[in-house]
């Protein structure tokens, strides 16, 4: 059986201040092309299919587009909601929906129950887990500590039990949204942190034949049979050197994994560069950027006069300004946002209560931190259900 697995279409999102729909359009059109030009038998999306809980009407208008494509090829696709994705608002019409063959799985409780596909050499169960706030599905996966890895454990657990009582030589598919142990991320991404832990073992995913990942927005391969697929377009200036793609899996009579990537159209290549404004306006070397979405960073050691309008004269692709002066590292002059950027809430936080009482927290009170920084997130999460 032939797979196509993609991820992460987050429709309605720009970068910076650019409308990305129309190119967020161009990806499905090659999507719908890359299904019939490689006879492609089912396709997996897993996860993050909207920005927000509330995507823009132009960004639904989009979504319903792509579902009467890929239902017009007569093609199976299986999609799951990921972490920005109101599940309840993506799972409305499901069941009618399926009747068209897309079939939409966003409620936790049905991890265990597969969509059944078949080819010449039988059936293929494809499973569908939606991204676990484990604040939200401790109680219906009986878990005592809300943790990813302990609610991913008990999802996967009802995998394996419902594939034990399939046919032998049932193969199996996993779509899941997680941040999994050995994944590289990107600045677009929304933290999971759940307890100081965002990331889970890829072994919570032993005993099945392929598994389909979402929430990475970088392509990367864990394991022959544990992959991302990536964001089929870039959303920051840290996906600079990402190759955008899709996996086109390959899924023997053994279960056996073959993989090739599938690249994206790119709107436009992104840059960062990086010196003093006069500097990047005359180095001949950065003629390639020109025609770059660019991300300047600038070392001035005093900030020059209207940076950003000289800056887009030679580059008029230029969306951010990041302004970092080579000083010495005590220097009180470095902005605060330096001396943040790569600290997470808790970090900072922490490094606050030595600032204020010129020691850090003992390990009672980094609890405490954790505690009320997990119990923020997850209200978020309920309220954004909610909404």
């Amino acid at each position: 059986m032939r797979l196509l697995h993609t991820s992460d279409w987050h429709l309605g999102r720009a970068f910076h201040r650019v409308n990305m729909l129309g190119a967020q359009a161009e990806f499905i059109g090659h999507l719908v092309t890359a299904v019939r030009e490689h006879a492609v038998d089912a396709v997996v999306v897993s996860g993050d299919v909207y920005d927000r809980a509330v995507p823009p009407l132009a960004a639904v208008e989009l979504f319903d587009d792509a579902l009467h494509r890929l239902a017009d090829l007569g093609v199976p696709t299986v999609m799951i909601s990921g972490n920005h994705d109101s599940a309840r608002r993506l799972g409305v019409g499901a069941g009618l929906i399926e009747r068209a063959g897309i079939h939409l799985r966003t409620d936790p409780a049905a991890a265990g129950t597969p969509v059944l596909l078949a080819d010449a050499h039988g059936d293929v169960a494809f499973y569908g887990l939606p991204y676990l706030e484990p604040a939200l599905v401790k109680d219906e996966f009986a878990v005592d500590r809300a943790g990813h890895e302990a609610v991913l454990g008990a999802a996967m657990d009802r995998v394996r039990a419902d594939l034990a009582t399939r046919a032998r030589g049932t193969r199996s598919v996993v779509l899941a949204h997680a941040f999994v142990t050995g994944g590289r991320a990107s600045d677009s991404e929304r933290d999971i942190t759940v307890g100081g832990v965002a990331a889970v073992p890829a072994g919570v995913f032993d005993g099945v034949d392929y598994v389909a990942l979402g929430h990475l927005h970088g392509c990367q391969t864990l394991t022959e049979r544990v992959r991302y697929s990536g964001s089929p377009l870039a959303y920051s200036f840290s996906e600079t050197d990402h190759r955008k793609s899709m996996w086109l899996i390959d899924l023997g009579a053994d279960g056996s994994v073959t993989a090739e990537r599938l690249d994206c159209p790119v709107p436009r290549p992104l840059a960062r560069v990086r010196g003093t404004l006069d500097g990047l306006l005359a180095d001949p070397e950065l003629a390639r950027y020109e025609d770059s979405w660019v991300e300047a960073t600038l070392t001035d050691p005093v900030r020059p006069a209207d940076p950003m309008a000289r800056l887009t004269e030679r580059f008029p692709h230029t969306l951010s300004l990041v302004f970092a002066p080579e000083r010495a590292p005590y220097d009180p002059e470095v902005s605060y946002a330096r001396r943040l950027a790569g600290r997470s809430d808790q970090q900072v936080a922490e490094d606050f209560v030595a600032h204020v009482r010129g020691a850090g927290p003992d390990d009672r009170e980094l609890g405490v931190l954790r505690e009320a920084f997990d119990a923020v997130r997850a209200d978020d999460a309920v309220r954004e259900v909610a909404r």
